[in-house]
């Protein structure tokens, strides 16, 4: 049964990765297995190779807490590849309420990522900043399309994936930043091998390389590193915004036409320039579903923690 909820908890997980605005970090949090997924991975070291080296798979295998990692993959993996299929769909031909939706997670994400910070602090103020001005930059002066070679799916795959330990922000997110969001998600509906083993081959070296860096980095400059990571997010919301006009396409590999450069409307200059409905009111209804959703998982989270606390003291 302990497996069986802790497969669940990675599949919630894998879930959380696809959509951009949710993180699968924050899931980890708020599920109370965030400090084992991270001691888990710290547990990647010059210890470890050694003890693989002696051939002590028992000892090697215990302490990366195997069992628990190999679990709680098989859930995330098993969401990913399920979910794919469906994210395409609907970023197809159902853009603006799918935007809207995603637009609402960042939104809450950004307050949930605030909460409890000192904003009246001056490091706050200026990590928050720096982070929106260099988000809002690269989103502005950065066109959507990117390399499709597999030295840029590697790279790709080792910075988005930091973000299933880093509660508030989302791997799927910086995949959409990089312009890689859609292309990695067609890459599993059509089980692209060579781009799946590639993506996650970075994202393994990424996972391990930089998860003694966050951790050093939230334990010792905690105020920092969130309002830059909050500002970041709030830099990048163009991105997502639902309405906008494709201005110039680019073609790929295999001859598909994807939008190079967007611009971003109001609802009412979008059904204008385009000749399609702004839908503004499910747009908004989603929006604010998309907020509630991640305003109800972190009470959730809270209300949790709260038990947990008052039953170990009792």
């Amino acid at each position: 049964m302990r497996s069986l909820l802790l497969y669940l908890k990675g599949v919630a997980m894998g879930a959380a990765d696809v959509v951009p605005g949710v993180s699968g970090g924050t899931i980890a949090f708020i599920s109370g297995i965030y400090e084992t997924l991270l001691q888990a991975l710290r547990s990647f070291d010059a210890e470890l190779l050694g003890m693989v080296l002696r051939r002590e798979w028992s000892k090697a295998w215990d302490k990366i807490n195997g069992s628990f990692l190999v679990v709680l993959l098989s859930g995330i993996a098993t969401s990913i590849l399920l979910l794919s299929k469906l994210m395409l769909y609907l970023l197809e031909f159902h853009p603006v309420p799918t935007w809207s939706f995603f637009l609402g997670l960042i939104l809450a994400s950004i307050a949930g990522v605030c909460r409890g910070l000192d904003l009246r602090s001056l490091r706050f103020g200026i990590g928050f900043v720096l982070g929106t001005v260099l988000a809002y930059g690269i989103t502005v002066m950065s066109p959507t399309q990117t390399p499709e070679a597999l030295w840029f799916i590697f790279v790709s795959g080792a910075i988005a994936i930091c973000a299933m330990i880093l509660p508030g922000i989302s791997g799927s997110f910086i995949l959409l930043l990089m312009g890689k969001y859609k292309f990695i998600l067609q890459a599993l509906h059509e089980f692209n091998l060579p781009v799946i083993l590639v993506f996650m081959a970075g994202a393994a070296i990424g996972l391990l390389s930089f998860s003694h860096l966050l951790t050093w980095l939230l334990r010792k400059h905690h105020l920092t590193t969130v309002s830059l990571l909050a500002g970041f997010m709030l830099g990048s919301l163009n991105k997502v915004w639902p309405w906008k006009q494709t201005l110039t396409y680019y073609t790929d590999s295999k001859g598909g036409q994807h939008p190079l450069t967007e611009e971003n409307l109001s609802p009412w200059a979008y059904e204008t320039l385009t000749g399609l409905p702004a839908q503004t009111t499910l747009a908004l209804a989603l929006a604010v579903l998309g907020a509630a959703l991640i305003l109800g998982l972190e009470a959730w989270g809270r209300h949790r923690s709260m038990s947990e606390s008052q039953t170990t003291t009792g």
